[in-house]
């Protein structure tokens, strides 16, 4: 199958990975628009995994304002260099990222930022549910751990489907944005204000 240029700037909009990177997803996989999209998250996985234990002590709070001052978000996201804290494409990221956090207010970054209690909480709610509807004893902790990961994916915002393409989730992004930028990236904090709320 011939590779035309709509076809990588299909999988680029998709993927929001660099043209060349398309480019060679797709000759890879043949054309395979959703091959293509599962190759370029695992070299974006490979490619980041190098940079995970990089330290990352420059970046940028960022704060956006949403719905005519309705809506508050203070972000922080670090990168390695200064540089790249001033680059337009980790810029255009974060306030992305605060976007997404205005529209889908998550409750923590990680679900390592989950207060233990919180977890064991969910969890003795979840096993007492699964007993209720008459689940068999066995089975009980599989669908507690099936169900935990869906309350990670509601709550923790590395998780969640970014609102902009569904696709993929907050942590392809950086993933992705961290292989084409070549630097580490992490999200280390935010808050989200809504006028009126306790």
């Amino acid at each position: 199958m011939a590779i035309t240029a709509d076809l990588v700037k299909g999988l680029r909009e998709r993927s929001g990975a660099g043209i060349m990177d398309c480019k060679e997803a797709l000759n890879e996989t043949k054309g395979d628009m959703d091959a293509a999209i599962d190759y370029l998250r695992k070299k974006g996985l490979s490619k980041a995994a190098k940079k995970a234990g990089r330290a990352t002590s420059e970046g940028v709070i960022y704060s956006y304002i949403h719905g005519a001052g309705k809506i508050g978000v203070m972000l922080e996201v670090n990168c390695e260099t200064d540089f790249v804290a001033r680059n337009e494409k980790f810029l255009d990221m974060v306030k992305d990222i605060a976007m997404h956090i205005a529209a889908v207010s998550p409750a923590y970054v990680s679900s390592d930022d989950v207060p233990a209690s919180v977890a064991d909480k969910e969890r003795a709610i979840l096993a007492e549910q699964a007993k209720e509807s008459g689940k068999p004893e066995a089975v009980i902790a599989k669908i507690v751990e099936g169900r935990i990961s869906k309350f990670y994916e509601d709550n923790c915002l590395v998780k969640q489907k970014f609102v902009k393409n569904p696709d993929i989730t907050i942590e392809d992004l950086v993933k992705a944005k961290i292989s084409e930028i070549g630097e580490n990236i992490v999200i280390r904090r935010f808050v989200r204000y809504q006028l009126g709320e306790a």
